[in-house]
């Protein structure tokens, strides 16, 4: 299968204001840590500039983060030098992974499954996570919860910070969902002003998949797993049809 993920891959060009942004957003770091082993790698898909990776790592356990960006990855490994702490990182596509270790637990957090836009692409997905997970490990993700009243108008809104160059920003989004791809399209438009004066304009797009809780309960099941939790939030609320989030904690079947 070739990379279909590099023309979706804008909104991480800029990987140190991203980080910024992002690193401080824990709250799915306890929910993770239960599942931790007490031995053997842990490997995180789509890890990013590592912001679950270094502290985990930083907790004495082994740790794995591949990513298909270059750009996030080669940050999370400075971040791990900085923090001293040793993180194997490599740069594979999480369809085709090609790991020479075996896990007892792998994770995906961000929402990271919602880059993987089509059906075949999530099949490829749970092969490849199926394949270096040991019998009996643990496979945990989220994904946003489709809530269709606010996905079925157009959001248009605008937000205001200032950027890690010092200048004031204001970005305008809009965000547009297809119900027969069940792809949102968000489209972001960043000014930045210095003074009263625009100084420049950047763009990006990001396109981002929905899955509905039946589709995914099948999707894991077909798989080779069996779900073990199923929590509408990382503080382990219920799922229900108002619920920010579907998170996952899977166990790959013992055949």
């Amino acid at each position: 299968m070739n990379n279909i993920f590099s023309d979706n891959l804008e909104k991480y060009a800029d990987a140190n204001e991203y980080d910024r942004k992002h690193e401080n957003f824990l709250i799915d770091l306890p929910l993770i840590l239960e599942w931790a082993p007490a031995d053997g790698p842990i490997v995180e898909l789509a890890c990013g500039t590592g912001r679950l990776t270094v502290p985990i790592a930083e907790l004495g356990h082994e740790m794995i983060g591949v990513d298909i960006h270059a750009g996030m990855l080669d940050l999370a490994k400075a971040k791990a030098i900085e923090k001293n702490v040793p993180i194997q990182c490599f740069l594979q596509d999480c369809t085709q992974l090609s790991l020479k270790q075996s896990t007892k637990l792998m994770f995906m957090c961000g929402n990271s499954f919602q880059h993987f836009l089509t059906n075949e692409v999530q099949d490829a997905l749970f092969q490849s996570v199926h394949r270096h997970l040991e019998d009996g490990g643990i496979f945990i993700f989220d994904t946003r919860n489709p809530i269709m009243e606010e996905l079925s108008k157009v959001d248009e809104y605008e937000e205001h910070f200032k950027h890690s160059n010092g200048l004031r920003v204001r970005e305008y989004h809009k965000e547009t969902y297809n119900p027969m791809t069940q792809i949102l399209h968000c489209e972001t438009e960043r000014r930045f002003f210095k003074g009263t004066n625009v100084a420049s304009v950047e763009n990006d797009k990001i396109s981002l998949r929905y899955v509905f809780p039946l589709e995914m309960r099948r999707l894991i099941n077909v798989h080779g797993f069996r779900i073990l939790h199923e929590y509408g939030d990382w503080k382990k609320g219920s799922l229900t049809p108002k619920s920010p989030q579907m998170i996952y904690v899977c166990q790959k079947k013992i055949v």
